[in-house]
């Protein structure tokens, strides 16, 4: 894991400057992503549903190639999916645990390989707690309004009434921060807090073109270009196959080699971030 820095509040994120009372110090390792990002905060519940995972992946996969950078809190359920759905499209992504950042201080353990993928990728890790902080009850509060401070608004997804998910939510609000929220079944405790967010006048969610909307980016707004310089000649054929969709019978008919070969590369470029199957096609990201 790299160094930990200490950051005086004149060297904070913009946002976390302008919010009351901010901390006194910050700790950081990484790199902190530049101002011209959008910071999207996305909390969740630890016993999410797959309801709850498809909607974090698929909200976010609609922002790759977006400066968009993705802040949760490194715990189980939804913040984890949070952190490597935006590794997988490629977006950065700030972790800010319940804890100090010292390697045997990160909260939860599982998470620690995780927490330093975060770092490899350009993303950082934040905290507003000494490096040898343990989690306790009292630092997710605290870190959640870091969250809230740090980010232009807030997603929700899934959540139960009573759940510390809401604690960011009400953090954003105050902060006059947008808050966002998705719809769920009304047979799940688990969209009782996003229903009673929407009531409160939070914005429903039902795709990634909302998402992109409610962010500020217009349809067909300018994304940046995917880079391929690190593929193999081999990835980059099935790259280039698919400059339309395809089926995976269409992709194997198209190609000229065996289908394991193949069906490795699809894995590779799959792992990558590069490609994905939807619908039963294939298709650049």
């Amino acid at each position: 894991m790299n160094s930990i820095r200490t950051l005086a509040p004149e060297d904070f994120p913009p946002l976390l400057r302008e919010m009351p009372s901010p901390p006194k110090k910050l700790y950081m390792i990484g790199s902190f992503p530049s101002a011209e990002n959008m910071l999207l905060t996305v909390v969740g519940s630890r016993r999410h549903s797959d309801y709850g995972k498809e909607a974090v992946e698929s909200l976010l996969s609609g922002l790759s190639g977006l400066p968009v950078v993705i802040v949760s809190g490194l715990a189980f359920g939804i913040d984890s999916i949070a952190h490597r759905t935006a590794l997988r499209y490629g977006l950065k992504t700030v972790a800010v645990p319940g804890s100090g950042l010292s390697e045997e201080s990160i909260y939860p353990a599982a998470n620690r390989e995780l927490a330093k993928e975060i770092v490899r990728a350009g993303g950082c890790l934040v905290s507003p707690f000494e490096e040898g902080v343990k989690a306790a009850p009292w630092t997710f509060p605290a870190r959640n309004r870091i969250m809230a401070g740090i980010s232009h608004a807030t997603l929700v997804v899934e959540a139960d009434i009573k759940s510390g998910t809401l604690i960011t939510s009400k953090y954003a609000t105050e902060f006059n921060r947008n808050v966002f929220t998705v719809p769920g079944s009304i047979f799940s405790s688990q969209s009782a807090g996003p229903h009673m967010l929407i009531r409160l006048g939070a914005t429903p969610l039902t795709c990634a073109a909302d998402l992109a909307e409610a962010l500020g980016f217009k349809p067909g707004a300018e994304r940046s270009e995917t880079d391929y310089s690190d593929l193999s000649a081999d990835e980059i054929k099935v790259i280039e196959v698919l400059s339309s969709p395809l089926s995976r019978d269409d992709l194997l008919d198209r190609l000229d080699m065996e289908t394991s070969k193949i069906s490795s590369l699809i894995s590779l470029l799959e792992i990558k971030g590069l490609i994905e199957e939807r619908l039963g096609e294939f298709r650049r990201i």
